[in-house]
């Protein structure tokens, strides 16, 4: 039959949801506390604690001194007693002897209560703590435990506490006690006040996890969310895209009937979910991001920086749609897309290009060539001023003119933005590469404060303030924090930095000797000559080619050595010449004409012997072709 302690013990562990291990240390750790306030112990002096479950003791061990004589019962030990726990010890040696006093179980119960509660508590809060780390980012189910004027306690899994603040949650929306509510972990501390799991309903990540849940198009990789933009409680908008072709990302989001989009409405308290399809050209997804509007022209200024401004001009009756409620759909749209946008109808377009055509010398050689149209446009508008009605080629020659000035200054500043880019790469090219790896912390000659400020704004290496001191300097002076005094310690510190010079090389190939051309030998060149795949059909004999003086030559060779020796006959010096047949491909031009003029692609090889004719008294070549492995039936 088991204890009384053992039994606590387990529902312990069941209640607390802890590891055996952990609330048996726990324990320990605390009866040991108790044992030392109990005897006045030193903290020095090793304490060992042993529990019996069955029986439902606590044993302490202590260390002490084996002596012949005690002056201190908690540090000493007589022989005789130390031998009862350890039978070869002797005299000065160090021995764990039972030291539990009298009536230790209620006393150290009462003593080590609140260390067990503590250590138990300690325990409890650092398995949560490693829990919930693993969970930011995700979102969790928890019950609304309390709410108040500042936020919301959410009772979640292993008995731990949630907090989500007034601004965490969405506008309008209210809880009642023991509602079961998502939310979505976005940190996770551990503060002197205990654990603190931080969650969020209005975080743009909460959309983003619901979209997961109930897109399985999402959860599996087949259509991806390339941006949020949020106004919990109000209006979002999804950019998404699929990565594989034939899948449509807008439908597999929205759902049959919209059943998908719906679910998540309802979750965010009917909030309005606007989902587009990502496109990689910009003017077409920010036309797309202005939606439900619809749009006459988008014109983009790349600018420098985040400087990106795109001009979005819309009919008259889509400005109020463009724009939203107080702005807030044209605000969506440029957190959606990261550019400036600036909505206007088309009058207003057609009167502010007037207005630059007019006082802009740049543009007059432009504004020459309009002049016609623009005498139309501005009698179209005065119009429309007096209130008469415009027709549709009217509306139609004044969207084309705002077309054709807002095209040429985008091709204008594109052009610009180009030169500067090419005037950056020029630069880039006369800086030493090894500058761009060197971070300017590592700069000695650069104060450290000026080198932390000058890191904030964007110059990570001392390559990149080379390149911003080559194109405008005084751009420097402009950052946050670098002033006159800071601005001359950079200037002074950029000639004292050098690198040292590379050996190229060409100066170490200049040190080695070239070595001689051998000339190759003539058989090897007649071998090179011979194993060609293809061919083209060989000339006719009477023109000899360039390559072939080197046959007559070695012939003449031949022919020179026999001299001073007896004549051979014609017979003896065919047989002679025929032994040096060459292989050659079977592709010359009576083969070509027998074949209907198709050249075979297969790897083949020629040959020929040398005749003599006596009529003409003059030896020649005569050419056989043959496949590669018949060499005697040829």
């Amino acid at each position: 039959m088991k204890s009384e302690f053992a039994l606590a013990f387990n529902e312990i562990l069941e209640d607390k949801g802890l590891p055996r291990e952990v609330v048996l240390e726990a324990i320990r750790a605390a009866m040991v506390s108790a044992y030392r306030k109990s005897v006045g112990a030193s903290a020095a002096q090793a304490i060992e604690v042993k529990i019996d479950f069955d029986k439902g003791d606590i044993t302490v061990f202590a260390e002490k001194e084996v002596t012949d004589s005690i002056f201190d019962e908690r540090t000493e030990v007589l022989l005789e007693e130390a031998r009862k726990f350890d039978p070869n010890c002797e005299l000065g040696d160090l021995v764990m002897v039972d030291s539990t006093p009298e009536d230790f179980g209620r006393y150290a119960a009462q003593t080590a209560r609140q260390g067990i509660q503590q250590k138990i508590r300690d325990a409890e809060r650092a398995m949560q703590f490693e829990h919930f780390s693993r969970q930011v980012g995700e979102v969790t189910n928890g019950v609304v435990q309390a709410v108040n004027a500042k936020q919301a306690t959410i009772g979640l899994d292993l008995k731990a506490e949630g907090f989500m603040l007034r601004k965490d949650m969405i506008p309008g929306e209210r809880f009642r006690i023991h509602d079961r509510i998502r939310a979505y972990v976005y940190e996770v501390k551990d503060s002197p006040k205990g654990l603190e799991i931080m969650l969020s309903r209005a975080h743009r990540n909460f959309l983003r996890r619901l979209l997961e849940n109930e897109v399985p198009e999402i959860f599996h990789g087949i259509v991806e969310i390339r941006s949020i933009a949020r106004e919990p409680g109000q209006r979002a908008k999804v950019a998404v895209s699929a990565t594989q072709m034939g899948i449509d990302p807008v439908g597999a989001c929205v759902g049959q009937r919209g059943v998908r989009i719906q679910a998540i409405v309802r979750e965010l308290h009917d909030e309005k979910i606007d989902v587009i399809e990502w496109s990689p050209d910009t003017a077409v997804y920010i036309s797309k991001a202005i939606s439900p509007a619809r749009v006459a022209g988008v014109y983009l200024n790349h600018g420098t920086g985040e400087n990106k401004t795109a001009t979005v001009v819309v009919a008259e009756d889509q400005l109020s749609l463009a724009i939203g409620r107080e702005g807030q759909n044209a605000r969506l749209a440029a957190k959606l897309t990261g550019w400036r946008i600036d909505i206007m109808s088309i009058p207003e377009a057609a009167h502010r290009a007037l207005k630059q055509l007019k006082e802009n010398e740049d543009l007059a050689e432009y504004a020459q060539a309009e002049s016609e149209t623009m005498v139309k446009v501005e009698e179209l508008l005065q119009k429309k001023e007096e209130g008469r009605p415009l027709g549709l080629d009217d509306n139609t020659l004044i969207a084309r003119f705002v077309d054709r000035f807002e095209r040429r200054g985008e091709e204008k500043r594109k052009q610009i933005e180009d030169e500067r880019a090419m005037e950056i790469k020029r630069l880039r090219g006369e800086i030493d590469p090894r500058a761009f790896e060197l971070n300017l912390l590592d700069v000695p000659q650069i104060k450290e404060h000026i080198t932390v400020l000058l890191q904030a704004a964007g110059l990570e290496t001392f390559g990149d303030l080379l390149l911003q001191t080559m194109l405008d300097p005084d751009t420097i002076l402009s950052y946050e924090g670098i002033g006159p005094k800071s601005f001359e310690n950079i200037m002074e510190a950029i000639p004292l930095v050098s690198f040292p010079e590379l050996e190229t090389e060409e100066e170490t190939l200049a040190e080695e000797e070239p070595e001689p051309e051998v000339e190759p030998e003539i058989e090897e060149e007649i071998s090179v000559v011979e194993d060609v795949e293809e061919l083209e059909p060989e000339p006719e004999p009477e023109p000899e080619p360039e390559t072939e003086p080197v046959f007559e030559a070695e012939l003449e060779k031949f022919l020179d050595e026999d001299e001073d020796e007896e004549e051979k006959t014609f017979a003896e010096l065919f047989s002679l010449e025929s032994s040096k047949i060459k292989p050659m491909p079977e592709d010359d031009e009576e083969y070509l004409l027998m074949t209907g003029g198709k050249k075979k692609k297969s790897k083949r090889k020629k040959g020929y012997t040398i005749e003599y004719d006596p009529d003409d008294d003059h030896t020649f070549k005569q050419f056989r072709y043959r496949d590669e492995d018949d060499w005697d039936n040829w």
